[in-house]
Parts: C-alpha cells; sequence; structure tokens
C-alpha cells in the first residue's frame, strides 16, 4: 500500500514568497535580530522570506543578476513582494572607491531597468518595494574606513543624493518606497545609534526597518492561509483528512 505522503506528494503546498534583493544590509539581514529575520518570524507558515543580498554589490551589478535569481518558470508565480535595497555602495565617492561607485544617474536607470524586468516576469510594481540607502554617520564610518588604511570613501549628503533618487523612481514607476534616508534622521536625537559601524545597521537599525517594512509586507500577507491546519485542529482519529485533504 502506498504511503500517505506519496499520496501528498502530488498536491505539495508551495507557500507564497517574499524576496529581499539587495546588498551587505540585505545579505546580513538573516543574522540574529535582522530585519529578514524579524519578518520572517512574522510570516512563518504563511509567506518563505528568502535573502537575496549581496555584499558590495551596486546596482549595476544587481541589474546584471537579476534575471539569475528572479524568472517566470522559477520564482516569480507565488512572489507576493520584493524589496530591492541598493545605493549604500552607487554612493560611494568615485575617486576614492571607483569599483562600487555608480554615477546618480545611472543608479536611477538601473532600479528603473529592475522594475521593468521584474514586470516582464509578471511581478507588478505594486509588488515592488524600494528601499533608499540609510544615512552615512561619517565619523563611525571614517573610523572603519582607518581601520582598513583607507581614507573616508562615502559622505552622508551624496548618499542623500541617491536617496532621493530612490524616491523619485518609486514615484514615477509606482512602487511603494521606504524612505530610510530621511526616516532615520527625523529623530533629533540622531540616528547612531540605528548604524553599527556608521554604515551598516545596528540592533535597533533593524528593528526601525522591520517595523517600517511590516505595514506594507502585511498589505500583502494579510489575507494568506497558514500553511496546514493548527495542531489541535488536526482530526487525531482521522488526521488524513485534515492533512492530505486540505490545501491549507
Amino acid at each position: 500500500m502506498a504511503l500517505p505522503e506519496a499520496r501528498a506528494c502530488s498536491r505539495l503546498l508551495l507557500q507564497p514568497r517574499i524576496i529581499l534583493f539587495g546588498d551587505s544590509i540585505t545579505e546580513f539581514s538573516f543574522q540574529e535580530k535582522g530585519w529578514g529575520t524579524l519578518l520572517t518570524h512574522r510570516l512563518v507558515r504563511k509567506c518563505d522570506v528568502l535573502n537575496r543580498g549581496l555584499s558590495g554589490y551596486n546596482s549595476r551589478w544587481a541589474k546584471m543578476v537579476l534575471p539569475r535569481l528572479i524568472n517566470k518558470e522559477y520564482n516569480s508565480k507565488n512572489t507576493v513582494a520584493v524589496t530591492i535595497f541598493f545605493g549604500a555602495n552607487d554612493a560611494a565617492l568615485k575617486d576614492l572607491n571607483p569599483k562600487q561607485h555608480v554615477p546618480l544617474e545611472e543608479y536611477a536607470d538601473n532600479l528603473k531597468s529592475m522594475i521593468q524586468y521584474l514586470k516582464s516576469v509578471d511581478i507588478a510594481e505594486d509588488k515592488v518595494i524600494l528601499v533608499t540607502p540609510s544615512p552615512l554617520h561619517e565619523d563611525t564610518w571614517e573610523k572603519e574606513c582607518i581601520s582598513k588604511g583607507e581614507k573616508l570613501n562615502r559622505l552622508n549628503s551624496i548618499t542623500g543624493e541617491y536617496a532621493k533618487a530612490c524616491v523619485q523612481v518609486a514615484r514615477d514607476c509606482g512602487t511603494d518606497v521606504i524612505d530610510l534616508w530621511t526616516l532615520m534622521q527625523k529623530n533629533s536625537q540622531g540616528f547612531c545609534c540605528y548604524l553599527s559601524d556608521g554604515l551598516h545597521l545596528s540592533e535597533e537599525g533593524n528593528n526601525f526597518l522591520a517595523n517600517q517594512l511590516w505595514p506594507l509586507l502585511e498589505q500583502r500577507t494579510s489575507t494568506l492561509p497558514v500553511l496546514l491546519p493548527y495542531w489541535r485542529d488536526v482530526d487525531h482519529l482521522h488526521p488524513e483528512v485534515s492533512l492530505l485533504e486540505q490545501s491549507s
């Protein structure tokens, strides 16, 4: 007799997914108390959260690799949201960090290209959430640079120009946007607490970003069913009825 599990294989339960696409701030988001970890915890059994963060990448490289990470056949069908979080490396000063620097106009064009690509694989603009680069605390980041034998290679004012460009792209393309650069600097007590090294997020910064993203993600996931029944609702005399004959 075939195992009940074998019967269920033909009805594989595929959870919807949220894809986090960005640079190191996204890659590190699955660390303990990272913003990706916090979102994953809130969405457990409702939605898979996939980390596609690429440390050190800028929008130029991101645009090139995006089709290798998301396509219509593999993972666009069940995607309910994609975050695009680039700009911290693009905004590096050209003279001091030419490898990561991307000119402001090209940065905006790259974001638009990524949104257009996602639309071409059936991920509409209402599923896309842009995130601007966070503010740069220059004194703290300069210490990091000096410790590596380098000069300060970013400025908060320049990062702010990239954040403004990101917001404008969102307006032009009809996507949601989290203006992290502006939001983190609204607090009169300063924004250093949100950053661990002047550039990357601290525990407080991770929590801040997760809380900013959550209302937008909750809108997209609130109607999703929980994967499989709550254990108290399983018919223990006939568990196959609950576990194999229900879709959620």
